[in-house]
């Protein structure tokens, strides 16, 4: 299992630049001027050009830009600029020179942290001809202390230009180090491979392991090594693989083959011996960039529409996320519990449901399990909020069909509401309200969540999903409520487009508070102005909570009358501690599928219509006008023709 990547498989990266950096006089130019000519200079520049080594030097044919660079106090700036822009640093000291070894660590590394360079460093010993042959300490043992110190150290060599013994090697590891980075994939200081190359690994185990039985055949093993090096596998080294796994591991190998396991070890072994290449090879062939993610043009799908457009799953996905749920229902008690949810995004980055808008967006068992509607109404969040990284989540769990086929684009919502019904089967729902009025109890009784006397403020918008039974019992809506707190209702707005994908607004208040109804109204007003300015309105309803305390007349009435003024439905009261929810779902599902109905109606809204009305009149009376005027004057010039013709003598008649 070896062999070298292409030259066009390195992430994209078509050059490696490598600053030179060090103490005067530590050979920076030399090492420079040697590799570049292949020959040790009499006499070289304090500082040098640029200087580049065709793409033909190394075996991954990848061409090297070296900048060298001076550390005189008055080209301090240039050299910050000059690492700041590098892919790898190069760190000289002087053999002969242990003052400039101490100067690694109490200078140079900490000034490049301080430069918040992030990239590899070679530690570089040069003037390796120099040394006292009576210091009898190795590399190792000097090293050792500074690279447990700065985990940025990703090798050290030591050199002579003037010998010409290992200054090829020098610049072929920091090629190296930037095309086959070791960061992304082990940790040094653990001696593991990392989280992330953990999982993209185990997805490409199981892309491999075509008969899905938990190992890889000898047949496996070779479609495997050709995919990734275009080179069979004779069986002697498929039998020499799988021998070095078991003496090392023995559960790394089994009666059917290479296990995960084994799998795992063995790239951690090629790390171990600095064989970085073979497992970026691998990675990078199954479509994998320096962030152990997929790359974007993996990612096909644009997801391109209109604001008012959102994206829903198609039936052929929700297919496949049933039998994924299925299938990693290990218990079969028809819940995803946390460890199991885990297990099915192993394959993925990192388990995008952990933290975020999704953490606490579903419904859950005693056990913090997923049912099957909680587990498909995720998904369907994440696809209305990130469509392309619900796509990606799709292809490392393991969906292969044509990605634009799990995904439907729905009609405009402005189209919806000039044919008077939604066809949508999720329909976002914004929760406005002052606060303490009851959002979040509101959006907890969706999720199936007790409630709590306990007042906790909402301060960043929050979801809530969950699958709601239309009236019969025979067809089911997704609802996404989405919490707006109030004072983030002005930065809302502070965008045209910023409702046009609100399918219904549901403006919430405490019935026993006149000021919360008040403050309500306000926003009420607000979001029904901004929808009627940008022509992105929406069905409102008014929600009063908390029926449990005794109401407010005036809010009551008030609230009544305003529904009426506007145009919409009356309130539709609830208390959600003596879990009275008077349908309230159910209500604004049936009330977003007619987007024509229940639009409120400002002043400033019907001022406007009756505006538009007005010149519409005056436009039809001028248009009348303007026709009669044109008539008279064709008439007219008619008349006027006639009355120029000449007559028989060749005079004009009068």
């Amino acid at each position: 299992m070896a062999g070298s990547a292409g030259p066009n498989d390195f992430g994209g990266r078509t050059s490696v630049r490598v600053v030179v950096v060090g103490d005067r006089g530590t050979g920076k130019s030399s090492l420079i001027v040697t590799i570049a000519a292949e020959s040790f200079p009499e006499n070289v520049p304090s500082v040098l050009p640029p200087t580049r080594l065709p793409s033909d030097f190394y075996a991954d044919r990848v061409p090297i830009t070296i900048i060298d660079t001076s550390s005189s106090p008055e080209h301090r700036g240039k050299l910050a600029t000059e690492c700041k822009l590098a892919d790898a640093v190069l760190l000289t000291y002087a053999c002969d020179q242990p003052s400039t070894l101490d100067r690694l660590s109490t200078f140079w590394l900490p000034e490049l942290r301080r430069l918040e360079v992030k990239v590899p460093v070679i530690v570089v010993g040069c003037k390796l001809d120099l040394r006292d042959e009576q210091q009898q300490v190795s590399l190792e043992q000097v090293m050792s202390p500074i690279m447990q110190q700065f985990r940025e150290i990703e090798t050290c060599i030591e050199c002579s230009a003037l010998k010409q013994v290992q200054v090829p090697e020098v610049f072929y590891y920091a090629q190296k180090a930037v095309l086959h980075p070791t960061a992304p994939l082990f940790d040094q200081e653990a001696q593991t491979l990392k989280p992330r190359c953990v999982r993209a690994l185990k997805r490409i185990f199981i892309l491999c392991d075509n008969d899905r039985d938990g190992a890889l055949s000898d047949a496996e093993l070779n479609d495997f090594q050709v995919r990734c090096f275009s080179a069979p596998l004779q069986p002697s080294e498929i039998v020499g693989v799988k021998k070095v796994v078991q003496d090392k591991l023995p559960e790394g190998v089994n009666d059917h083959g290479l296990t995960l396991t084994g799998f795992l070890f063995l790239h951690a072994l090629f790390i171990e011996k600095g064989r970085l290449e073979t497992t970026w090879t691998v990675l990078r062939k199954f479509g994998y960039d320096n962030d152990m993610k997929l790359r974007e043009d993996l990612i096909p799908v644009a997801f391109k529409r209109a604001p008012d457009q959102s994206v829903e799953l198609t039936n052929e996905a929700m297919e496949f996320l049933k039998g994924i749920f299925f299938m990693f229902d290990i218990d079969g008690d028809g819940a995803l519990r946390p460890a199991e949810l885990d297990d099915l995004f192993s394959t993925a980055p990192e388990s995008p449901w952990a933290e975020g808008v999704y953490k606490d967006a579903t419904e859950k068992n005693a056990l913090q399990g997923l049912s099957l509607d909680g587990f498909l109404s995720q998904w369907t969040l994440m696809t209305l909020v990130e469509p392309a990284s619900s796509l990606a989540n799709l292809i490392y769990i393991g969906y292969s069909g044509d990605p634009a086929s799990a995904f439907h684009i729905t009609r405009r919502r402005r189209l919806d509401c000039k044919r008077q019904q939604s066809q949508r089967n999720v329909l976002q729902c914004y929760v406005f309200g002052p606060k303490n009025a009851g959002k979040s109890a509101l959006l907890n009784a969706l999720i199936g969540r007790p409630f709590s006397e306990k007042y906790t403020a909402t301060t960043s918008e929050r979801f809530a999903v969950n699958v709601v039974e239309l009236p019969g019992g025979s067809k089911k809506k997704t609802l996404v409520m989405r919490e707006v707190p109030e004072d983030g209702v002005k930065k809302l707005l502070s965008s045209k487009e910023s409702l046009a994908a609100c399918d219904i607004a549901v403006f919430v208040y405490d019935s026993s508070d006149e000021n919360s109804w008040r403050k309500s109204m306000e926003l009420l007003v607000d979001v029904a102005s901004h929808g009627e300015v940008t022509g992105f309105g929406m069905p409102c309803l008014v929600v009063p909570t908390k029926g449990d305390l005794d109401p407010s007349p005036m809010a009551v009435q008030d609230s009544t009358r305003v529904c009426h003024v506007m145009g919409i439905q009356a309130p539709i009261p609830v208390s959600m501690k003596l879990g009275d929810s008077n349908n309230v779902f159910r209500q604004i599902i049936v009330a977003a599928q007619c987007p024509h109905l229940n639009i409120p109606e400002t002043e400033a809204g019907k001022n406007r219509k009756q505006y538009r009305l007005l010149v519409n009149r005056s436009l039809m009376f001028v248009s009348a006008g303007a026709a009669v005027a044109i008539v008279g004057l064709a008439a007219y010039r008619v008349y006027a023709a006639r009355k120029n013709i000449p007559n028989a003598s060749g005079e004009l008649s009068v």
